[in-house]
C-alpha cells in the first residue's frame, strides 16, 4: 500500500480518537465545566451534527475543489477546531469547536473512499478502503481509551491538544505524500442529495442506520457515569473498560462484515440488532457488579459496530435499484444517518438520565434498537415482495 494511503489512515485515526473519546470523558467535563451529565452529553450530539450536515451538504459544495486542496484543508480545519476545544474557556465555546471539527469528519469521510481507491489499482480497492477506515477502528482500541486516561489525569483540555498534534501530523503526511493530480468525483449538487431522499426505502433504511445507532448511544454516551456511579469503578478504570469495549469493537467489525456476506444484509441486521438490544437489557442488571458489567461491555462492543457493513451494503443495494446515478450519494448520506442517529441518541440519553436516571437509559436504549430490528424486518418483507412482482412481471413478458 502506498505512503500516501497510510497519511489517509492516520487522519482517520485523529478524527475517530475525537469523535468518541469525549464519552469517556462526561464525568470529567461536566465537574470542570460545571455543567449537568445531559449537558456534558450534548457534546457528543452536537459533534454528530457537524458530520450529518458536513457529510452530504458541504461534500456537494465542495465537489469542484481538488481533491488535494480540499484534504488539506480538512485537515487544517480539523486541526483548528481541536485547538479551539483546547483553549475553549467555556462550555459554549468547545460546543462550537466540537460542531467545527465534526464538519471536517463528514466530508472527509464523504470522500475518503474515492481518494483511497485512487491511490491503488482496481484490483487492490476493497483493501485500500479498509485500510483506511481501520483508523476509525484502531482509535476506538488505542485512541480512546488513551485519550480517556491523559483527560483523567492532566485534564480534558490536553485530549484536545494532543489530537490536534495528530492532526498537524496528518496534514503534513497528506502535504509531503498524496499526489496532486486526485481525480474529482462528478460534481454532486445538493438538489441531487435531496432528490435521493425523496426515495421511500432509502428513507427507510436511513431510519434503521439512526434508530440501530440512535439505541446504542443512548446509553454509550452515559457509559462513564454508569460505571463510576453505580458499578463504582475509580475514574482511572473506566479507560480499561474502553479499552476493553474497543477491542470487542474491532473483532465485532470482521464478524459483521463476514455475517453479512453468509447471512445477507437483512438476516444478518436482524440477528445483530436481536443480539444488541439483548446486550443493552442485559446491562440494566449487570451495571451493579464490576465482573458482569466488563463482560457486559465486552459483548456490547461486538455487536455495537458489527451493523456497519450490512448496513452500507444495504443502502447501496438499494440505492442501484431505486437510484442507481446517485449511489455514492446515496452512500454519503447513509453516514449523515448514522451520525443523526449518534446525536439523537445522545440528547435522548441526557433526557432520560435528565428525568428517569442512568439505570434507565439502558434499557430504553434497548428498546429503540427494537424499532431498528421492526423497520429491518419490515424492509426484509418489501424486498420479497419486489422480488415477486418482478418475476411475475418477468414471466408475463415470457409468456
Amino acid at each position: 500500500m502506498p505512503l500516501a494511503l497510510w497519511a489517509l489512515t492516520l487522519s482517520a485515526f485523529a478524527i475517530g480518537t475525537t469523535e468518541f473519546v469525549i464519552v469517556g470523558l462526561i464525568p470529567t467535563l461536566a465537574g470542570s465545566l460545571q455543567v449537568s451529565l445531559p449537558q456534558a452529553g450534548l457534546l457528543v450530539s452536537f459533534y454528530a451534527l457537524g458530520v450529518a450536515i458536513g457529510a452530504p451538504l458541504l461534500t456537494a459544495l465542495t465537489s469542484r475543489v481538488p481533491r488535494k486542496p480540499l484534504l488539506l484543508g480538512l485537515m487544517a480545519l480539523f486541526t483548528l477546531g481541536n485547538l479551539l476545544a483546547w483553549q475553549a474557556p467555556d462550555y459554549a465555546t468547545l460546543l462550537a469547536a466540537r460542531v467545527l471539527t465534526g464538519l471536517a469528519h463528514g466530508v472527509f469521510f464523504s470522500i475518503g473512499s474515492t481518494l483511497a481507491t485512487s491511490l491503488v489499482p482496481e484490483e487492490k480497492a476493497a483493501s485500500a478502503i479498509a485500510l483506511m477506515f481501520s483508523g476509525l477502528t484502531v482509535a476506538l482500541v488505542t485512541g480512546v481509551p488513551l485519550g480517556t486516561w491523559l483527560g483523567q489525569i492532566f485534564g480534558w483540555q490536553s485530549v484536545f491538544l494532543a489530537v490536534a498534534v495528530l492532526g498537524v501530523i496528518a496534514f503534513a503526511g497528506s502535504l509531503l505524500l498524496v499526489p496532486s493530480n486526485l481525480p474529482k468525483a462528478a460534481p454532486s449538487s445538493v438538489l441531487a442529495q435531496l432528490a435521493v431522499l425523496k426515495k421511500p426505502r432509502l428513507l427507510l433504511v436511513y431510519a434503521i442506520t439512526a434508530l440501530g445507532y440512535g439505541g446504542s448511544f443512548v446509553a454509550f454516551t452515559y457509559l462513564a457515569p454508569l460505571m463510576e456511579q453505580i458499578t463504582g469503578f475509580a475514574p482511572s478504570s473506566v479507560a480499561l473498560v474502553m479499552l476493553v469495549y474497543g477491542v470487542s469493537v474491532a473483532v465485532g467489525n470482521i464478524w459483521g462484515g463476514k455475517l453479512a456476506d453468509q447471512k445477507g444484509p437483512v438476516r444478518a441486521l436482524q440477528m445483530i440488532f436481536s443480539l444488541l438490544a439483548l446486550v443493552l437489557f442485559v446491562l440494566t442488571f449487570t451495571v451493579h457488579s464490576p465482573v458482569l458489567v466488563v463482560a457486559t461491555v465486552l459483548a456490547w462492543g461486538a455487536v455495537a459496530f458489527g451493523n456497519v457493513a450490512g448496513l452500507q451494503v444495504y443502502v447501496v443495494q438499494q440505492a442501484r435499484r431505486d437510484a442507481p446515478h446517485a449511489v455514492d450519494v446515496a452512500s454519503g448520506l447513509n453516514i449523515a444517518a448514522f451520525n443523526v442517529g449518534i446525536a439523537g441518541g445522545a440528547w435522548a440519553g441526557g433526557l432520560i438520565v435528565e428525568h428517569l436516571g442512568l439505570l434507565a437509559a439502558p434499557w430504553i436504549g434497548g428498546v429503540v434498537v427494537l424499532g431498528a430490528l421492526a423497520l429491518t424486518t419490515w424492509s426484509g418483507v418489501l424486498d420479497k415482495r419486489a422480488g415477486n412482482t418482478g418475476k411475475k412481471m418477468n414471466q408475463q413478458i415470457a409468456y
